[in-house]
């Protein structure tokens, strides 16, 4: 038990406030780096690409704005597997881990803008949101973020449409937040995140939307990068020495590889996924659209109770 002695009350508050914080204690220092290094890459996926999941816009409210992501079909298709002619895979994360002091934080980390009914990270450029295919403009979602622990979540709402954040540990299969995005624009909805330890993955669904949803990579250091349209990334001012660096996208199982990064020098580390290692949660199995799940007893239909979601944890059911 710890005894606080009161002496003119001053000492007592701030202990209290010491006590109160003590938990949300970050371990990470920022500070100057000194002949920093610079790790370079590429994401890529080989194999067959998953197909787009499917969502019948007819059971979702506010069509009328949100159609405007459909195919003109009635459905919205949310493509969480983008690659590149040359197999670059964008939208995942590459995070060094351990690593104790650094460069500090960007300021935007864990900030999200709902533009045409999706979540983007606050900080993807309006070239990565949109592409031509086939001689038409089309919006691309951005589908990953990261995000820390014990930090607040913020969303800026510039629909004229109401949302509402639900944000998932899949890890636990449970929701640990959930909050309004009400039409409020340029002011935003937050909600504070306070996850489990060692807890790596986050899924951010609208409540209202089902198709509206974002995935992000726990983070505890600023070394990490988020690849784009040609899967490639760069992580700089990187203290020297040996590090392990993990790679991961939603729906597959993370990679990891060792590195050693010399001063003031760039080291190239490449990472590969296998497409046809993709399994999804049950509640995820299409056929052809999102909702009904398909009956047909050829298509595997096994639950998916593994962090990562990978065939390989499902071969013995």
């Amino acid at each position: 038990m710890t005894r606080i002695i009161r002496r003119g009350g001053r000492w007592a508050v701030a202990a209290v406030i010491c006590l109160l914080w003590a938990p949300l204690a970050w371990p990470y220092e920022a500070g100057e780096v000194a002949n920093g290094g610079t790790i370079t890459g590429r994401v890529t996926l080989g194999g067959p690409t998953p197909v787009p999941r499917a969502f019948p816009m007819v059971l979702y409210p506010f069509g009328d704005f949100c159609k405007k992501i459909s195919n003109g079909k009635g459905l919205v298709l949310l493509r969480e597997f983008n690659v590149d002619g040359e197999g670059g895979l964008r939208d995942a994360v590459v995070a060094v881990q351990a690593v104790p002091s650094g460069k500090p934080f960007r300021s935007r980390d864990t900030e999200l803008v709902t533009v045409n009914c999706m979540f983007h990270p606050a900080d993807v450029p309006e070239s990565e949101q949109f592409d031509v295919r086939h001689g038409r403009l089309v919006h691309i979602h951005p589908l990953l973020t990261v995000i820390r622990n014990h930090t607040l979540l913020s969303v800026i709402n510039r629909d004229p449409v109401d949302h509402a954040a639900q944000v998932y540990q899949p890890q636990k299969g449970n929701r640990v937040l959930s909050f309004p995005i009400p039409v409020a624009f340029k002011r935003p909805s937050r909600g504070f995140v306070d996850l489990e330890k060692d807890m790596r993955i986050v899924q951010i669904i609208c409540e209202l939307h089902e198709y509206m949803q974002t995935w992000a990579w726990v983070v505890d250091n600023p070394y990490f990068a988020k690849t784009g349209k040609n899967g490639s990334f760069t992580i700089d001012r990187l203290p020297p020495g040996t590090y392990k660096v993990t790679a991961w996208h939603p729906h597959l199982k993370p990679i990891e590889k060792s590195v050693t990064v010399p001063p003031d020098g760039t080291v190239s580390l490449d990472f590969q996924f296998d497409g046809a290692k993709v399994v999804r949660p049950i509640y995820e199995t299409q056929e052809q659209f999102r909702i009904p799940p398909t009956r047909d007893p050829a298509v595997d239909l096994k639950g998916c109770e593994d962090p990562y979601c990978v065939r390989r944890e499902h071969e013995h059911h």
